[in-house]
């Protein structure tokens, strides 16, 4: 007589789980795999040079014919940050290919299979394309730096690097490199088609800022009837980050506190890492 006995069903094998710091060189490696990195890297450093050229130029103008020539904060301010703004557009860019190269090539799901954890996933993301956007900032950084101590020693005006709102202004670029690849890929995320979220980036970051000039304008002429309706313009993210380095030069009544600008940068930063995490951990994104 043979005796049957229920024999427990062998456990399921543990979903493998990728470690964060192994994601994150994962994410690294996608980066930097493909020519995008560094035709980024050669458009970066050409806007670099080229508005780092230009802000000497109205540096030395703006104080031409003073003896010695004082360079004012703000446009040290300038060059010391010098192509942040299409270095922000690249950051962004950057940021965005990040995300949408998953739809395009549809790795999510191997991705996903080796990391249930979608949040891991997800942050793994957001920190790389902060390190980029820090490598950037780095690069940028040192160039203007070397460059533009030259410039200002030759106008009289070698101590500016040691005023605070120069300082601040270096070290806000880099808080606003963060906030683009942040933003870059939270629209990745939110509008997942490649060639739509980088044409949509590119126009908001360019023409937007026009757009919403001719808004302001139209507002300050049949509206508010005062140039300092004007003052709205930091609610445009491009606006907002050069509004927080202390680099934009406005008529006095027009007049935007710097910190203004980190405030509206920090909102977009928040709403769209939201938005990433959100979107990108409740659904595949292959």
């Amino acid at each position: 007589m043979s005796i049957q006995t229920d024999t427990p069903a062998p456990a399921p094998a543990a979903a493998p789980h990728m470690h964060l710091g192994r994601l994150l060189r994962s994410e690294r490696i996608k980066m930097t795999s493909t020519k995008t990195w560094w035709l980024f890297g050669i458009g970066i450093l050409a806007a670099t040079g080229l508005a780092l050229l230009v802000n000497c130029l109205n540096a030395h103008t703006d104080n031409l014919g003073t003896a010695p020539t004082v360079v004012v904060d703000t446009d040290a301010s300038n060059i010391f940050t010098s192509g942040q703004y299409f270095g922000g557009l690249f950051v962004t860019l950057l940021a965005i290919l990040l995300i949408t190269n998953e739809y395009y090539h549809q790795t999510a799901t191997a991705t996903f299979l080796a990391t249930p954890r979608r949040t891991s996933v997800v942050l793994s993301k957001f920190v790389v394309a902060m390190m980029a956007a820090a490598v950037v900032w780095v690069v940028t950084t040192v160039i203007n730096l070397v460059v533009g101590s030259l410039f200002l020693n030759s106008q009289g005006a070698s101590g500016a690097l040691g005023h605070w709102p120069v300082q601040r202004a270096i070290l806000i670029n880099l808080l606003m490199f963060a906030l683009w690849a942040v933003f870059g890929i939270g629209l990745a995320a939110l509008l997942r088609s490649q060639v739509g979220a980088t044409v949509t980036a590119a126009l908001l970051y360019t023409i937007g800022i026009y757009a919403a000039a001719l808004v302001f304008f139209l507002l300050r002429q049949y509206v508010f009837h005062t140039d300092a309706v004007f003052k709205g313009l930091v609610l445009v993210p491009a606006v907002a980050a050069q509004v927080a380095e202390g680099a934009v030069k406005l008529p006095q009544d027009q007049q935007i506190s710097w910190w203004w600008g980190v405030v509206v940068m920090l909102a977009y930063g928040v709403i769209m890492a939201v938005v990433g995490t959100t979107i990108l951990g409740k659904r595949d994104i292959s």
